[in-house]
């Protein structure tokens, strides 16, 4: 059987590497996974309760509409039900936004260093990628702008950006909105806005009657600590999502997932504690790295991408074999690591760990 031309070499989606194998591959008993942005203290107890509760229904199908989720969520946001859409994590809407906007040549832009799940998604539409230079490892609003056509059909924008950290202001997105054409749809992707303390961060919900062209998504899996379950959102005007709706395929959400999600979103001083850890977390590397002379991005989630002065791809090979995943390999920036934010614990191993790697490197040099 022969597959369609255009997947062929579409580079596969690489997730940080698990513990078990790291475990197996070097014989080690003890990893720590810095890789994939993990929230480091779990989820809720009170989502846990949620999903035990939900084990004595699993041989029945969930909501299809994840209706109990939505009125809580819109609740919670200040939005209609109607305005959300939830899937299989936010990777599934970016998906679904692909396959419901983009036709063969029509045009979409992102930045050169970003989630690359826009871009594969849009190759799968045989759509075309316009990718714009980060400018000191930020969006560059006024390039993308730039870069805006006719056959512009949808802009993404990270923020943060995963992976450099770095935000824009509302300041910023406001300008932007109100040059970028009507046709054009702004996908503003904030899987890691809940750990962001910087007052100049956009308010973005409060855009959207303001902006019928504007698609927020958000996720479950990252300060709410419900990765292994595979659910987020989009929010946007109701007939947007309506439109997205048509290509969801149905129970796309478990009921597991749509349980622990309702169960996460109440206890918002889970989501404080670690806001507030992760903001120490920040703060402690930080200041190792400008000790160690590595420069690294602003980082506002959870998350920061650092200069290691050397190949990454080395120092990550090397951090490896000795049990602390990292994330290395982006394109525009070779000598860079991406580390998630850890326990105050994992933080200092990681130090501990990458000042040995490091110093080895010297030594050979």
């Amino acid at each position: 059987m022969k597959p369609k031309a255009n997947i062929v070499d579409l580079p596969v989606y690489q997730p940080g590497k698990p513990i078990e194998q790291v475990k197996r591959e070097f014989g080690l008993s003890e990893v720590i996974k810095l890789a994939s942005n993990e929230n480091p203290y779990g989820c809720s107890p009170h989502a846990k309760e949620a999903i035990v509760a939900e084990l004595s229904n699993l041989s029945m199908y969930p909501d299809g509409s994840a209706s109990e989720l939505s009125e809580e969520l819109a609740s919670f946001m200040g939005v209609k039900k109607e305005q959300i859409i939830f899937g299989c994590g936010s990777d599934e809407i970016i998906a679904l936004i692909t396959r419901a906007y983009l036709e063969p040549g029509d045009e979409t832009i992102m930045a050169d260093q970003t989630f690359s799940v826009y871009k594969s998604n849009a190759d799968i539409e045989k759509a075309v990628s316009i990718e714009v230079p980060l400018a000191d490892g930020t969006h560059d609003l006024d390039a993308m702008l730039n870069a805006v056509t006719d056959r512009t059909k949808i802009v993404w924008i990270c923020n943060p950006n995963n992976p450099t950290g770095t935000i824009i202001s509302e300041n910023e997105l406001l300008r932007f909105m109100e040059s970028v054409p009507k046709h054009v749809m702004v996908v503003l992707d904030e899987a890691y806005s809940e750990f962001v303390l910087d007052p100049t961060y956009p308010k973005s919900l409060k855009l959207l009657d303001q902006y019928h062209n504007l698609v927020i998504l958000r996720t479950f899996s990252k300060i709410y600590g419900l990765a292994a379950l595979r659910i987020g959102y989009g929010i946007g005007q109701a007939d947007v999502i309506q439109m997205i709706n048509q290509v969801r395929e149905p129970f796309n959400t478990g009921r597991p997932a749509q349980a622990a999600a309702k169960a996460a979103l109440r206890d918002q001083k889970f989501v404080d504690d670690c806001r507030q850890r992760n903001a120490k977390g920040i703060m402690y590397l930080q200041k190792e790295f400008d000790r160690m002379g590595l420069r690294y991005f602003p980082a506002h989630g959870n998350f920061i991408m650092v200069d290691v002065l050397t190949s990454g791809q080395d120092v990550f090979q090397s951090l490896l074999s000795k049990g602390i995943i990292v994330r290395p390999g982006f394109a525009r920036y070779p000598s860079y690591i991406r580390v998630s934010v850890g326990t105050p614990e994992q933080n200092k191993m990681l130090i501990h760990v990458l000042e040995q790697v490091l110093r080895d490197v010297k030594s050979t040099v």
